[in-house]
């Protein structure tokens, strides 16, 4: 696993831990619910990903790209299918948004680079 991703998951993993060990209702409930919104329904969870990858790179979210390359990936969506995706958000978000294509790129070559 690339250092890149391995550190991602791993902060992840720590700070989600320590975060819902607080057990706190409302943050255990929101996190419930976004588990459960992107389970298979009337869309499939690739379909559900490649969309919080636009919605977060349109809100300019460098970990909530991550966490959905990371997951659209594990889905089988291919490099050409999220550079579309990408495409999308950033036609929506603007010329802003390319920064965020440059280390989304980034990222998913060190996902395909890991699976090789």
């Amino acid at each position: 696993m690339s250092k890149q991703i391995e550190e991602f998951n791993e902060y992840r993993t720590r700070m989600n831990e320590m975060i819902l060990g607080d057990n706190n209702k409302v943050i255990k409930r929101i996190y419930n619910l976004d588990t459960n919104t992107y389970a298979a329904g009337a869309l499939d969870v690739k379909t559900k990903e490649l969309l919080g990858l636009v919605a977060s790179a349109v809100l300019r979210c460098d970990d909530c790209i991550k966490y959905h390359l990371e997951t659209a990936h594990k889905e089988g969506v291919t490099t050409e299918e999220m550079m579309e995706t990408m495409s999308i958000a950033t036609l929506v978000g603007g010329t802003i948004v390319i920064p965020h294509l440059r280390r989304a790129r980034e990222f998913w070559h060190e996902l395909e680079t890991q699976k090789a």
